[in-house]
């Protein structure tokens, strides 16, 4: 395997891998913040949300339903301050993920990633993070 990387790019390739993986990971688990309501323990993140209240009509009451799950639509999620930490947080994983696998790339392929490509990622990463 012929890489274009030196030591150091290696290095940076699968710490960049790591904490991409490590950021879109956190993204996805609805555990940014926890509490309780109604006595049950709940928690939910930018678009998910576990053990959430509903309005039972046919007992006039609200419950708890504990399980977890996505917003219904991008128009369900509470506030327009989460709607954009949505889009905000997706957008910098995709950027993370997209730069971690191209200079994982650059571990195989000879010639893939120059100085100026290197400068450029490490730009996109800070955009990223």
């Amino acid at each position: 395997m012929a890489s274009s990387l030196t030591c150091a790019g290696v290095i940076w390739a699968f710490l960049s891998f790591l904490c991409a993986a490590a950021s879109c990971v956190g993204f996805f688990m609805p555990y940014w913040l926890l509490g309780s309501q109604l006595e049950k323990s709940v928690s939910f993140g930018t678009f998910r949300r576990c053990s959430y209240p509903v309005r039972d009509e046919s007992r006039q009451m609200t419950v708890m339903v504990e399980q977890c799950g996505r917003y219904a639509s991008f128009q369900a999620i509470p506030s327009a301050e989460w709607r954009i930490c949505t889009v905000v947080t997706g957008l910098g994983c995709g950027l993370l993920l997209l730069v971690a696998l191209t200079a994982l790339m650059g571990c195989c392929i000879s010639e893939l990633i120059s100085r100026t490509v290197g400068r450029v990622a490490g730009g996109i990463q800070f955009l990223g993070g």
